[in-house]
């Protein structure tokens, strides 16, 4: 997850100096927190070193804050800007496969959905995208029906791109099973009124059973993770990304950004071409399960995660806990 990131690119994308970036750009608060340490930088710059497309070129780098699992830089390259994502510690028990998590990118980004890749250091755990120069979509924008077509159109041609052999199967239900077993393996404390909600998502794994076949899903739409550049929307960080039900990508997208049922119409509309009761219903329930899957996210990281204090994330899950008790109701 990393909802407050801020910073990937378009191919061909370019900006003046980063000095001369408005940090309010379009409405989008590029956050510098203090300057890197010395050891921080000389370790940045060895990453970078390895970089073919920046290797010999004159540098500035500035950190990037609001990620909830990596750690993000703002690189100037000569006038050019991209960012360098470091994978967080122990990401890889979130199951987020880098490998697989780069080749959703390139094909989202050559069906123009997505950043450029500039590079890949598997080893390093490390990537290097274009910055998208653009406006993060604040969430009350994103509900305006002309905002959720696009939305649509953009989630659309996602979906309908060949799924890259390199991706995973994604279940947000296994994904659930995971972080708990995880959690408690980490000696997280989990709360007892967790039972009744988990009894549903099996319930509900069972009654969302589909025999459509899988495509290429984003899996973490968050509204920050969609810029507008004002004539396209490109959805940034794919990390989760896989081979999933599209009613996920739906559904998480719709309880995200608190859609109502009128604007649920709309994305399904925007998406469909119409809202069939059927598919309004499905992407209902899959907000449900987005908000367990959210839930158990932060649980897990409050025990992995070395970018906030625990609390963080524990307020973060009980937030997305309470907000599935309090909707289960009318959706089941």
């Amino acid at each position: 997850m990393a909802a407050g990131v801020v910073a990937d690119a378009p191919k061909g994308g370019h900006l003046g100096k980063i000095g001369s970036i408005n940090r309010e750009h379009d409405g989008r608060r590029l956050m510098m927190p203090d300057s890197l340490e010395r050891k921080e930088e000389e370790h940045l710059r060895s990453l970078l070193a390895r970089v073919s497309a920046l290797s010999q070129r004159e540098l500035t780098i500035e950190p990037l804050s609001g990620g909830l699992t990596n750690r993000n830089y703002l690189v100037d390259a000569d006038s050019e800007a991209y960012v360098l994502r470091v994978a967080g510690a122990d990401t890889a028990a979130l199951g987020i496969d880098r490998d697989r998590e780069v080749a959703c990118a390139r094909a989202a980004a050559a069906a123009g959905v997505g950043p450029e890749v500039v590079a890949y250091l598997p080893e390093q755990g490390a990537i290097v995208t274009r910055f998208v120069v653009g406006r993060l979509i604040k969430a009350a924008h994103i509900r305006k029906p002309k905002t959720l077509r696009r939305v649509a159109e953009a989630l659309r041609r996602c979906h309908d791109l060949p799924v890259p052999a390199e991706a995973a199967d994604f279940s947000p239900f296994a994904t659930v099973r995971r972080y708990q077993e995880l959690a408690k393996k980490q000696n997280v404390r989990l709360p007892s009124e967790l039972d009744s909600p988990l009894g549903l998502l099996a319930r509900l794994e069972g009654k969302l059973q589909t025999d459509e076949p899988p495509c290429l899903c984003h899996n973490d739409l968050l509204p920050a993770n969609f810029i507008d550049d004002g004539q396209r929307l490109w959805i940034i960080d794919w990390e989760f990304a896989g081979r999933g039900d599209r009613f996920f990508d739906l559904g998480s997208f719709a309880v995200n950004c608190e859609l109502d049922e009128t604007q649920e119409r709309t994305l399904a509309e925007g998406y469909f071409g119409e809202a069939r009761p059927a598919d309004l219903r499905r992407l209902g329930l899959m907000r449900l399960v987005s908000d367990m899957r959210e839930a158990m996210w932060g649980y897990l990281q409050s025990a992995v995660s070395r970018l906030h204090e625990p609390e963080y994330y524990l307020t973060y899950a009980r937030n997305h806990l309470n907000r599935f008790v309090a909707a289960r109701a009318a959706l089941v």
